[in-house]
């Protein structure tokens, strides 16, 4: 077993990206692992905050990784990993909304955010004041409430969200700032007074 392949096994693989494309030159059942390990709680956590439903986001998950194992760019120099992955979970996220919204057409039956939270990751919405903003977000368009999501909570940079959005990095910014304010005019409008700054650093 080369040098890179007995690290990753022995668990001292780094999981970096650079070094999974590497291991993938020699054992790509390893680097596929290793993407898994790496990713798996962020796309399950950015899952479950787009469909509110656990057991819908443990399907997703599923589904974008075996989608990433049979993806014959992913361990391409240029590819990037983290972004296609996001961009696909937010593609089929938003595809299982559009076919809910279509089915009932009852946009305010949609489940609330700690409705499906199991035990195991309640962490995610423990301030009250960040359950309150995850409400709020759902009056949002799809589109703020997206931009939103991958910034804040998905915690992407600008250059991230261009490539999972595939736009621009100049309009990532004026729509995230769009959206921020809308988020900060839809809290007073259920009464909750919170600056941009506050909401910033909640969903952070």
């Amino acid at each position: 077993m080369g040098t890179e392949s007995a690290a990753a096994l022995s668990g001292v693989f780094t999981d970096e990206d650079e070094d999974i494309k590497r291991l993938s030159r020699t054992n790509r059942r390893a680097a596929v692992d290793a993407v898994v390990r790496r990713y798996r709680d962020r796309i399950l956590h950015h899952a479950i905050y787009v469909l509110k439903d656990y057991q819908e986001a443990v399907d997703v998950t599923q589904e974008v990784f075996i989608k990433a194992m049979r993806e014959p760019r992913l361990f391409d120099g240029e590819f990037r990993v983290k972004a296609w992955l996001f961009r696909v979970t937010s593609n089929l996220c938003f595809n299982i909304v559009r076919d809910r919204r279509r089915r009932t057409n009852i946009l305010d039956a949609m489940p609330k955010v700690d409705r499906y939270m199991p035990d195991q990751i309640e962490n995610i919405v423990g301030d009250e004041r960040q359950v309150v903003i995850l409400g709020a977000m759902d009056k949002l368009t799809g589109e703020h409430k997206e931009i939103l999501s991958l910034r804040y909570y998905s915690d992407l940079s600008y250059n991230e969200i261009a490539d999972v959005l595939g736009i621009k990095l100049g309009t990532v910014m004026s729509r995230l700032s769009r959206a921020k304010g809308r988020l900060v005019e839809v809290l007073d409008e259920l009464g909750v007074v919170l600056d941009e700054d506050t909401v910033r650093k909640v969903l952070a």
